[in-house]
């Protein structure tokens, strides 16, 4: 009789061990398919991370990631636009000639490409007001998103000596080509072309 109680209680153990260690969750496959019963990516599926080493400043290198608010009080990261755009980040700021001279050049260029992002970051520390950007915006007709760099420390990890300077960044994140000074339309065109 004692036989067959350590019978029952180490086939018992035995038991609740795999009833444990075993994963008796249903899981549902949440991946879509088209008509013809081909997989569509989720529409949810992250990117993979970026190893830190990749990360830089150089041509190749992965674009450092940045939240700013926009003149709307909206935080936009660039991170928003890696695996769907391709992004132009330019540092201006109102009282910066060059930088009045390229506004129409990056607007026309906006309006003209969708696939491509134009993210335009103040350098708001040097401004003398919020107020005094805002306005420059509506003066230019400008569309794309202005970012709010306050403590200039964005500009800082970029950087970033003269301005205007602008990243040519391709829609994995990765930097393409830089700029120093003011550009034209048809220089942004041919550097984002050139990423093909």
């Amino acid at each position: 009789m004692k036989k067959w109680i350590v019978i029952v209680v180490f086939v018992g153990m035995i038991g609740w061990t795999l009833y444990d260690t075993l994963d008796w969750s249903t899981t549902q496959d949440t991946a879509t398919t088209d008509e013809d019963g081909n997989q569509l990516e989720d529409e949810n599926s992250e990117l993979p991370p970026i190893p830190e080493d990749e990360i830089g400043l150089g041509e190749g290198d992965y674009a450092p990631d940045f939240t700013l608010e926009n003149l709307e009080g909206e935080e936009v990261s660039l991170s928003d636009f890696r695996g769907e755009k391709k992004v132009m980040v330019n540092f201006w700021a109102t009282w910066c000639p060059p930088c009045r001279a390229e506004m129409p050049d990056m607007q026309e260029m906006y309006e003209e490409h969708d696939d491509i992002e134009i993210l335009a970051i103040n350098l708001t520390e040097t401004e003398p007001s919020v107020g005094q950007v805002d306005d420059f915006a509506d003066d230019f007709g400008l569309t794309f998103p202005i970012l709010l760099d306050h403590d200039v420390e964005i500009a800082d990890v970029y950087d970033i000596q003269p301005v205007p300077t602008s990243y040519m960044i391709d829609s994995q994140g990765r930097v393409q080509s830089i700029a120093l000074g003011a550009l034209n339309k048809e220089m942004m065109v041919q550097r984002f072309e050139n990423m093909d």
